[in-house]
């Protein structure tokens, strides 16, 4: 990890790949993760995590599976939601955007239970930026 200052905008200019995080630095045990997202994701659920997500750029939804229902958040840039731990949403930015995330290092962005990664993830727990 750096021990200067590290812009975001360049981290962000740094790769093209979606959904594909870049730890940009980590907190004690968290990863602090920037990604370029465009389309949809996956469903998916951390059990034992919640997970933090600031919109860089552009807008970010967030569907919610809850106990009295579906339900969809928008992010516009600048807002900051967590999704907490057991619930099972799906990302999707119609129009792309770059997000932040927070999480503990080592947490897959496709959750802990799948059986298939999408084609488009190429790393479940984000690549380390290059500088």
């Amino acid at each position: 990890m750096s021990s200067e200052p590290i812009p975001l905008s360049k981290a962000l200019a740094s790769f093209d790949a979606l959904w594909s995080p870049r730890i940009v630095t980590r907190v004690n045990d968290y990863d602090v993760r920037i990604a370029k997202v465009e389309g949809e994701h996956i469903w998916h659920v951390h059990d034992d995590t919640d997970e933090f997500f600031l919109v860089l750029d552009g807008e970010l939804h967030i569907s919610l599976r809850e106990p009295d229902g579906e339900r969809t958040v928008l992010l516009p840039e600048g807002a900051v939601f967590t999704v907490p731990r057991g619930t099972e949403h799906k990302p999707y930015a119609p129009s792309g955007a770059a997000i932040l995330m927070f999480e503990p290092t080592g947490t897959p962005t496709v959750g802990d239970r799948h059986d298939e990664i999408p084609e488009h993830v190429d790393s479940t727990t984000g690549h380390e930026l290059s500088t």
